[in-house]
């Protein structure tokens, strides 16, 4: 019997049914949270797959995604269907080279702003021009930049396998989104050291035979331009989000009625109600 697999037990009508599969967080509506898988998510549909893609989810929800491991340039993963045997998927993006990722620790590393929402784990909205001025751009501009291939017999690119494996790619993404990068080439140590070191005022070369890069940033890119003039304030950058020493009590300040507005008008003209009017407004106030 197939490990994982509890009988000759069926999904729907073909699938295999397994237990301890990765199954998605999300279990109804759209997948994905933070802003950099929703953007996968997007431009894998806006490469008009139709429900090739959709028809997967059901899939990554039902738990049929055995194993996923991310790798520079490469995504991997076994997936349960129909056939005692799992098949197995792969996802292929090229790596950028050497001289791309040292033009944009550059440039990331020139903005405060940039260099800290990574340093906190996060993605900062404009990386993606970063990776675009280096004419690299992050997420894959054509469906031709995938290389996917599952083991099913089914045709069809993605097939179900594929598009259950990209779903939950993007449930990967949303807790690290680190892994976009390494799938690009670079791992979360290598970036965030890079990054800590050019912050520093340490070694900028991006290789053995050209000079580094300036590190004022592309104009072109984000707020850089803006930033690039102004005094590097004395912090630690990896306090930048921790919270100041606490403040102290604010001074205790009057409380005046509830009612104080209306005790400064005058009454009512008797066609809108006299004096019962204030009354009345009075305990609405109150």
């Amino acid at each position: 019997m197939l490990a994982g697999v509890t009988t000759p037990e069926f999904w729907g009508t073909r699938t295999v049914r397994v237990e301890g599969g990765i199954r998605a967080r999300s279990t109804r509506g759209a997948i994905g949270e933070s802003w950099w898988s929703k953007r996968f998510l997007a431009v894998l549909e806006s490469f008009a797959l139709g429900t090739r893609l959709t028809r997967g989810r059901n899939y990554a929800r039902a738990g049929q995604v055995l194993r996923l491991d991310v790798a520079p340039g490469a995504v991997t993963a076994t997936v349960q269907g129909s056939r005692p045997t799992p098949y197995k998927v792969s996802i292929g993006l090229a790596v950028f080279p050497d001289s791309v990722w040292s033009a944009v620790e550059h440039a990331l590393a020139a903005e405060a702003l940039g260099a800290a929402k990574l340093l906190a784990g996060e993605l900062p909205p404009h990386v993606e021009d970063v990776f675009h001025a280096e004419s690299a751009p992050l997420f894959p501009a054509r469906f031709a930049d995938l290389a996917m291939r599952c083991s099913c017999p089914d045709q069809a690119v993605p097939c179900k396998h594929l598009a259950a494996t990209c779903y939950l790619l993007a449930e990967r993404f949303d807790a690290d989104p680190f892994l976009i990068l390494l799938w690009r080439g670079r791992s979360r140590e290598d970036l965030l050291s890079a990054l800590r070191t050019l912050r520093a005022g340490g070694p900028a070369e991006p290789d053995d035979h050209e000079p580094a890069p300036a590190l004022s940033p592309n104009p072109m890119i984000g707020t850089a331009g803006a930033l690039a003039g102004l005094t590097e304030p004395d912090v630690e950058i990896e306090r930048f989000w921790l919270p100041p020493v606490p403040l102290s009590d604010p001074e205790p300040s009057y409380v005046t009625e509830r009612d104080l507005l209306l005790r400064q008008l005058p009454t009512p003209p008797p066609d809108l109600g006299g004096s019962e009017t204030l009354r009345t407004l009075r305990r609405w106030y109150r």
